[in-house]
């Protein structure tokens, strides 16, 4: 899978690297994780989980019966380790930078613009 991961990939993988965990327990890490900002689906999480197995980045952990119900647990497998890792040092390099120019900015006065557009 390729970076950069959209949002609710990266938070799966988040969620996964804490502890192995089940749909539903993604579901409400996810929304934690996101402070409520993203708020999967059983359909949609399934589907990614699907797409994560297929590219070899989750693995299911185990699996057993609740309440005459079959609940599957995915953990983060090597290659996921390794993506999450690598998109988090993308995503840090890029608020570094974003942060920097920021600074930047607000330490020096902005030049007032002339009439006309071009100075």
């Amino acid at each position: 899978m390729d970076t950069p991961l959209r949002e609710p990939t990266f938070l799966i993988l988040t969620a996964l690297a804490g502890e192995p965990m089940h749909g539903y327990g993604l579901i409400r890490e996810v929304a934690a994780l996101s402070e409520g900002r993203v708020s999967l689906r059983p359909g949609t999480l399934y589907g990614a989980l699907d797409r994560l197995v297929d590219a070899n980045l989750v693995e299911v952990d185990r699996e057993e019966v609740v309440d005459g119900r079959l609940r599957r647990y995915y953990r983060l497998s090597p290659a996921g380790d390794a993506t999450l890792t690598a998109e988090t040092e993308r995503l840090r390099r890029n608020v570094e930078a974003a942060t920097t120019r920021l600074r930047a900015r607000t330490a020096r006065p902005l030049a007032p613009r002339t009439a006309g557009g071009l100075a």
